[in-house]
C-alpha cells in the first residue's frame, strides 16, 4: 500500500488523476505539466510534521529567504527615493518609465561593442514575461523552438500555451563538455519550422559559463540555421570559476539576438518583479506589451539509483528524502533531466552544511548493503 501511494503521489505531480489513470491507461502527460511551484508544493505536503528539527530547504532559486543574502542598501535607498517623489504612483507607460529604459540600455553597454538605445529597451513584470512574450512574437502555425535540456521549464510551458501552439524541442546540453550545447544536435533537431533557439547563460539550473568561443560557435550555428537566439541572462555577471560571463548580444552581428534579463538574481530581489527584454529588430514586442501587464515601477548531482536499496528514481527520493530529513530538494526531472538532483546552495552556510549532513544520512541508510 506504501508503494501504491507513493505511485499515485508521482502521479498527481504531473498532473495526473490516478484514479482516472487506472481506467484510461492511455493517458499521457507531458512536461509542459510540471512546474517547479508545483513540485515544490507536494514536497512540502510530504514532510513529517513529526520531525522537530528545522526544515531545510535547498529546492527553490531565492537566496533572499535567507537573511545573510540582501539586495544593496543603495538599491534600497533608491526605491524608497523613487517612493516619496510621488511621481510613480501611476500606471506605467505600456515599455516602461523612460529613464528606467535608459539606465538598463547604459547598464548593458557595459558588455557591447555597440550601443543600444532606450527605444531597444522593453520593461516588463520580471523576466517571466519577457519569456512569455518573446515566444508569443516568434509563434506561427507549425513553429518550432529549440530550448535546452536541462533547462527551465517555463519555456516550454509558455511555447505550449493556448495562445502560442509551439513545438518545444529539447536539444542536449553536455555534462562531460562543462554542459555546452550540442551543436550538431542542434542542427539535426531544426528545420524549415524552427524560429528560434533558447540560450541560458550562466546556465540555469547548471551554473555552467559558457565560454566566448562557445558562444561564437553557437551565434554561427543559428546564423547558418537562419534562426533567432533567445538569451536568457537573468543570472548575468553571477559566474564562478576562471571563465568569465560574456553576452550573446556580443555576437548581434552575426545572427539577430533577443536579451531577456530581470534585476531579480543578481540583485537578490525576486519579490521586485522587474524584467526587460532587449532587442534591435522586433516591433511586434510592442503590440504584445499593449496586451500585458505592466512591470512595477544551483548545483547539480547525478543520482545513481543502483547503488540505493528501495528508491526507484529521483522523485521518489526527493518524496523520501523530504519525509525522513524535512529538506527539500529538486528533483531533475522539473528541469528536463531524470534521475539528476537540483541543490540550491544559496543558503546560510550553517544551514547548508546541515542540509548536506543529513542527505548523506539518508543516502547511507537507503545504500544497498555491500
Amino acid at each position: 500500500m506504501e508503494n501504491e501511494s507513493l505511485l499515485h503521489q508521482k502521479l498527481s505531480l504531473f498532473g495526473v488523476n490516478p484514479k482516472k489513470e487506472e481506467r484510461h491507461n492511455d493517458n499521457k502527460t507531458t512536461s509542459s505539466a510540471v512546474t517547479i511551484r508545483g513540485v515544490l508544493t507536494s514536497l512540502k505536503d510530504n514532510l513529517n510534521e513529526k520531525d522537530k528539527r528545522p526544515v531545510i530547504h535547498l529546492g527553490h532559486g531565492d537566496p533572499s529567504a535567507f537573511p545573510c543574502f540582501r539586495t544593496s542598501t543603495v538599491a534600497e535607498d533608491a526605491v524608497v527615493d523613487a517612493l516619496r517623489t510621488a511621481h510613480y504612483n501611476c500606471y506605467s507607460p505600456t515599455l516602461g518609465v523612460p529613464s528606467a529604459r535608459r539606465g538598463i540600455a547604459d547598464y548593458l553597454n557595459r558588455d557591447l561593442p555597440y550601443k543600444l538605445s532606450p527605444e531597444d529597451v522593453y520593461l516588463t513584470l520580471g523576466c517571466s514575461q519577457a519569456i512569455e512574450i518573446s515566444l508569443s512574437v516568434l509563434a506561427r502555425p507549425g513553429a518550432n523552438i529549440l530550448i535546452p535540456r536541462p533547462g527551465y521549464p517555463l519555456y516550454e510551458i509558455h511555447a505550449a500555451g493556448s495562445n502560442n501552439n509551439l513545438e518545444a524541442r529539447h536539444y542536449d546540453l553536455l555534462p562531460e563538455k562543462r554542459w555546452e550545447v550540442d551543436l550538431d544536435g542542434v542542427e539535426a533537431l531544426a528545420d524549415e519550422n524552427t524560429v528560434a533557439i533558447v540560450i541560458i547563460n550562466p546556465g540555469n539550473p547548471c551554473g555552467n559559463v559558457f565560454s566566448y568561443q562557445h558562444l561564437q560557435k553557437i551565434a554561427r550555428t543559428a546564423r547558418n540555421l537562419g534562426i533567432i537566439v533567445i538569451a536568457d541572462e537573468v543570472y548575468n555577471h553571477l559566474a564562478f570559476g576562471s571563465t568569465p560571463y560574456v553576452p550573446m548580444g556580443v555576437f548581434g552581428s552575426i545572427v539577430p539576438v533577443i536579451t531577456l534579463g530581470s534585476i531579480s538574481k543578481r540583485w537578490i530581489v525576486p519579490g521586485w518583479r522587474l524584467g526587460w527584454l532587449v532587442t534591435r529588430f522586433v516591433d511586434s514586442i510592442k503590440g504584445c506589451l499593449n496586451a500585458a501587464s505592466h512591470p512595477v515601477t544551483f548545483i547539480q548531482v547525478k543520482l545513481n539509483v543502483s547503488m540505493l536499496e528501495d528508491i526507484g528514481d529521483d522523485l521518489e527520493f526527493c518524496l523520501k528524502l523530504a519525509k525522513e530529513e524535512s529538506v527539500i530538494i529538486l528533483p531533475g526531472r522539473t528541469v528536463g533531466m531524470k534521475n539528476w538532483l537540483r541543490i540550491a546552495f544559496a543558503a546560510e552556510p550553517a544551514t547548508l552544511e546541515d542540509g548536506l549532513e543529513r542527505i548523506k544520512a539518508f543516502c547511507q541508510r537507503h545504500a544497498k548493503k555491500q
